[in-house]
């Protein structure tokens, strides 16, 4: 396993689509294992494909490490297949847009459905904050990072403060 290298923002590739993995192969379970290792190393809790530039559709999460056991999750052509009618918003943070928290609104609870490393299918609800991470990374998935949820006068906002506080 490895640390990989993660793009930042506005790089061109994370506002790329991904495509589907057509199988789970050794080389995706080593691509999972490396994106799991930079995800604890950046500190963080979820990481897509696009953030170390691969354009698949993979990501990984472990949403409750810094405060529980590690349980880490690996979503392969992940899918939303329902959200929740009541919204919450939360401050977001990105790896790839570090000094940057931006206030999100998104459903309070998701059904996704995805493959597992050994090919098999799954379906879950997630709530509170691995709900907002399961759709946080999904974003990435389809080219959208924190700030396209951001009207341009907070997104302006906030790159500002960023920009002041890196020089």
């Amino acid at each position: 396993m490895s640390v990989l290298p993660i793009l930042q923002w506005p790089d061109p590739r994370l506002a790329r689509v991904c495509t589907d993995i057509p199988a789970v192969t050794p080389d995706i379970a080593r691509l999972a294992a490396d994106m799991l290792e930079t995800m604890y190393a950046a500190p963080g809790r979820g990481l897509a494909a696009p953030q170390v530039g691969v354009m698949q559709r993979i990501f990984v999460m472990d949403a409750c490490w810094k405060d529980a056991e590690p349980a880490p999750l690996v979503f392969i052509n992940p899918v939303l297949i329902a959200v929740s009618e009541d919204e919450v918003t939360r401050d977001e943070g990105c790896l790839s847009i570090p000094g940057i928290l931006a206030g999100v609104t998104r459903p309070a609870r998701v059904e996704t459905a995805w493959t597992d490393l050994q090919g098999a299918e799954q379906r879950a609800w997630f709530e509170g904050f691995e709900a907002a991470c399961v759709q946080h990374e999904l974003d990435h998935l389809n080219g959208i990072v924190t700030l396209d949820h951001l009207s341009e006068p907070v997104r302006a906002e906030l790159l500002s403060t960023r920009d002041t506080a890196l020089t």
